[in-house]
């Protein structure tokens, strides 16, 4: 019988690696703070900070109406740079791959942990591996992608509407982006473990236990003669006392 719990340690922490990956990727696409401005117009923008994201762009104001002012960024926007375009599209293909990785490696650990051999925990762990790794190719191509335009500093030609000017003083990479980078690591690294899953060998095990049996089984039938022979023995009159 095949063990698969003893081989499947690795691909439990492949598991674990790839849901906190996953969580992370799901949860950078939301923050705002991709890409970090500096700008010389501090009247409208307190502090001269601007933060911009995949889905909106936001900065402090004590001027308008609310203390962290933010506008959306849609996709199909004009100003819109394809960097932010594509990181709308693969952010959300990141996020519903990822659901569908978590599930079969979970089906696959739980098979392989509970005995259940149903021949599919090895294509599984497959499967759930490709997939991971889709996912963190989903997400590391717009992280970098945003990260390189960040290094050129290049402009956006925001709307009049978002207060903010088409070329900032200087920008920095934000924490997302960075975040970013760390969850695709652990999404290639989860990936990477589940592919390197190795269905036990049975056939050793199953000679030497087959070579065991097969001894007892001589052993037990020469004890048996052996009993039976003696209680022959014993049982034959003796010739003395037949004489007498």
């Amino acid at each position: 019988m095949a063990y698969l719990a003893h081989s499947a340690h690795f691909q439990f922490v492949g598991l674990v690696l790839g849901f906190v990956g996953w969580i992370i990727t799901a949860c950078i696409s939301g923050v705002n703070d991709w890409r970090i401005w500096y700008v010389d117009d501090k009247s409208t923008i307190t502090g001269g900070l601007a933060w911009v994201g995949v889905w909106r762009a936001c900065f402090n104001s004590h001027v308008l109406g609310s203390s962290e002012f933010c506008k959306s960024i849609s996709l199909t926007d004009s100003f819109t740079p394809p960097e932010i375009a594509a990181a709308q599209i693969l952010c959300m293909t990141a996020i519903g791959v990822g659901v569908v990785a978590n599930l079969l490696a979970g089906y696959a650990v739980r098979n392989a942990y509970f005995g259940f051999d149903d021949g599919h925990v090895r294509l599984a762990f497959v499967v759930a591996g490709s997939l991971y790794w889709l996912t963190a190719a989903c997400s590391l191509v717009p992280v970098l992608w945003n990260m390189s335009s960040v290094l050129a500093n290049l402009t956006i030609d925001f709307p009049s509407d978002f207060y903010l000017p088409p070329a900032p003083l200087k920008q920095e990479v934000g924490p997302g982006i960075g975040f970013g980078i760390g969850s695709s690591v652990m999404l290639i690294i989860s990936g990477l473990l589940l592919l390197c899953f190795k269905h036990p060998g049975k056939t050793k095990r199953h000679k030497s236990g087959t070579t065991e049996h097969f001894n007892n089984t001589n052993i037990r039938a020469e004890c048996s003669l052996s009993t039976i022979k003696e209680f022959k023995d014993e049982g034959r009159i003796n010739p003395a006392f037949e004489g007498e």
